[in-house]
């Protein structure tokens, strides 16, 4: 019995190896067009002139 513990702690290792890399290899671009849009933002915003007492 010992030695099916030991033959199964590998397997769990390489099930969970697996799970992590199918979910870090995930198709993540339908947040892509939102974060462009927030980044096109943040530059309008970056280009504007201040008008303050000039102080940087």
């Amino acid at each position: 019995m010992a030695a099916l513990a030991w033959l199964l702690i590998p397997l769990f290792a390489a099930l969970g190896a697996a799970i992590w890399a199918s979910w870090t290899a995930r198709n993540r671009t339908a947040g892509d067009v939102s974060e462009l849009a927030g980044y096109a933002r943040f530059r309008e915003a970056m280009e504007k002139s201040h008008s303050g007492s000039g102080v940087v």
